[in-house]
């Protein structure tokens, strides 16, 4: 990784629990699509994050889920509020595009784990990629699914990109699945011998998606989430 200084440009709720960051690296940062940052708050104190953009943009954008005053995320929002510049350490992570894959891919997101996929979606746009991809974005309420607008406008915009999205509580007039995340997915595919998976949102959902994939025949050679570098 290299260490970077960042301006701190501006912080933005999406919603009362989810904040949307940009930063403007000092020094270009070269990056894949799908790979994160970490923000340095001490020496041994480095907090990893998604970069939500793609590569090739002069400002990274990041998605902090912090809605518990005092909590992990929170104390990181609570010092970009307060600092003109941040330090970062950046590329971090394996669970980028495969770019040269022709393979359909399958994107999950869970809760700001869309930040994940919103670098990878946007890198495929970039490159004009037209490769069959399926995104199930999946949360407790719509409410929680901060960014739904320019997911379903990827849906709209471009005939290979389909969106799913998932919510445990619906309300009335909801225009998606109600399930959890993971049994819509079992519902949906028989197999996903054939697939490239990239998968992104808390460890405990990431694990249970890798038991359960392994049920429907996954090749785990195609299985790409960087939690997975941190649940056994």
């Amino acid at each position: 990784m290299n260490s970077i200084r960042c301006k701190v440009l501006s912080i933005t709720p999406f919603n009362d629990a989810v904040y949307q960051v940009s930063l403007a690296p000092e020094t270009p940062l070269e990056f894949k699509a799908g790979q994160y940052l970490c923000v340095v708050m001490g020496e041994k104190d480095k907090r990893p994050f998604s970069i939500a953009s793609a590569p090739g943009n002069d400002t990274l954008e990041l998605h902090i889920g912090a809605a518990v005053s005092e909590s992990y995320p929170m104390q990181v929002v609570e010092r970009l509020k307060t600092e003109s510049h941040i330090d970062i350490e950046a590329p971090g992570g394996d669970a980028f595009l495969r770019e040269d894959s022709h393979r359909p891919r399958l994107l999950i997101a869970g809760g700001t784990g869309f930040s994940y996929i919103k670098s990878i979606v946007e890198q495929q746009i970039a490159l004009g990629q037209k490769v069959e991809t399926t995104l199930y974005w999946g949360c407790r309420t719509q409410d929680a699914m901060y960014y739904e607008s320019i997911a379903r406008q990827w849906h709209q915009d471009y005939p290979w990109l389909h969106f799913v999205p998932v919510v445990e509580e619906a309300s009335e007039g909801w225009d998606g699945k109600t399930n959890n995340l993971l049994a819509q997915i079992k519902a949906d595919f028989i197999s996903l011998v054939s697939y490239d998976i990239y998968i992104a949102g808390r460890f405990n959902m990431v694990g249970a998606a890798r038991e359960q994939f392994r049920e429907m025949g996954v090749d785990e050679a195609h299985l790409y989430g960087d939690a997975f570098a941190f649940i056994k």
